[in-house]
């Protein structure tokens, strides 16, 4: 059953994050089984000169290496736990800023954690035209939120602060954890796949010495299935990250912001002007990242126009082509401010 409510749509993020990490050892091992088979259809170890041997053979590799995929993976968890932001920073290019080099956005952050009594996260920009940001970290001392140039040259101050609001609930839900974990493994299981991939593609058909041409076939295809389902892998992992958060976290921002029609400004704005080049397993940290081809149908983000109606319908949010603006009397000349429904329409403390 999906997430109902936040304390339910946080405990899934647990479970998924666990589930992840479980996972990643016994995929290690059914790789290195399908690598083995793989190796031995190439004549690049022994064979035993029978197909069900071999089928043995390869067995007794994967359970000996079993203690190694361990290792391998305690490794990796404590690499992925301390430099996980340095490999998401290198992926992007993002890279760290203070208060004295962007004072206003910091700012703008500071202020929004300052109203729900929370560390600050650290701050972080991409030199890129693109319209995009995302946050990262697995604890709180390694929260981190970035965003893009171009964001921030496009976006007024209202919807920059919606945008930093969207990203702050990502951290208040742990979604981010699930996101970081789903962005590094996956990440690794496309490599390891396309390793078996070349493996297969260069690795030279009919090397075998023995005469079962039946069993090397079979090995052949499945190293060829091994590649596949790597890919496969990580697409489920990347769907892992269930779409609602994109929901939640809008709707966090209006919470935050008081302001529904500036997450519905920052979305327009940002709608077909998100592309940021990154691997595909970290895009999907991404406040936006529109997928066409195959991946369109394992999407980790929910169409834009959805989310607009969603804050239209819930939020009491307004959406136009043009901005919507109101005269606000009782000054001594007009005050032209945005127009403010719903169940936020009173403003913030921040204006």
């Amino acid at each position: 059953m999906g997430a109902v409510g936040l304390y339910t749509h946080i405990q899934s993020n647990n479970v998924r994050s666990a589930l992840l990490l479980a996972g990643f050892p016994v995929l290690l091992m059914v790789l290195t089984y399908c690598l083995t088979l793989g190796l031995i259809g190439f004549g690049m170890l022994p064979s035993t000169g029978t197909t069900g041997g071999d089928l043995g053979l390869a067995a007794g590799f994967m359970l000996a290496a079993a203690p190694l995929a361990l290792i391998v993976s305690a490794v990796w968890f404590v690499i992925a736990y301390f430099g996980n932001q340095t490999i998401i920073d290198l992926a992007t290019g993002a890279r760290p800023v203070t208060r004295q080099d962007e004072p206003a956005l910091y700012n703008l952050l500071e202020n929004l954690c300052i109203s729900r009594g929370i560390p600050m996260p650290s701050l972080r920009i991409i030199e890129s035209d693109a319209l995009n940001a995302f946050a990262s970290g697995l604890n709180e001392k390694q929260y981190s939120i970035t965003v893009t140039r171009g964001l921030m040259a496009v976006l007024d101050r209202d919807e920059l602060e919606a945008v930093l609001g969207h990203e702050l609930t990502h951290i208040l839900n742990r979604d981010v954890r699930t996101m970081v974990i789903a962005a590094v493994f996956a990440g690794i299981i496309t490599l390891i796949a396309e390793i078996l991939f070349r493996s297969v593609q260069f690795g030279g058909l009919g090397r075998r010495r023995d005469g079962d041409s039946k069993g090397n076939g079979l090995f052949i295809v499945i190293a060829f299935a091994a590649a596949a389902i790597g890919y496969l892998l990580a697409i489920v992992i990347r769907m892992a990250l269930s779409r609602t958060r994109e929901f939640v976290a809008d709707a966090g921002a209006v919470e935050l912001t008081k302001n529904p029609d500036a997450m519905i400004g920052a979305l327009r704005k940002i709608d077909g002007h998100s592309a940021l080049p990154a691997p595909e397993s970290v895009q999907g940290m991404f406040i936006d990242n529109r997928e066409t081809g195959f991946y369109s149908l394992f999407a980790t983000h929910p169409p834009i126009p959805a989310r607009i109606a969603a804050l239209v319908k819930f939020a009491g949010g307004r959406d136009s082509p043009a901005p919507i603006v109101e005269s606000v009397s009782g000054a001594s000349s007009p005050i032209i401010e945005p127009v403010r429904t719903g169940p936020w329409s009173k403003k913030g403390p921040w204006g």
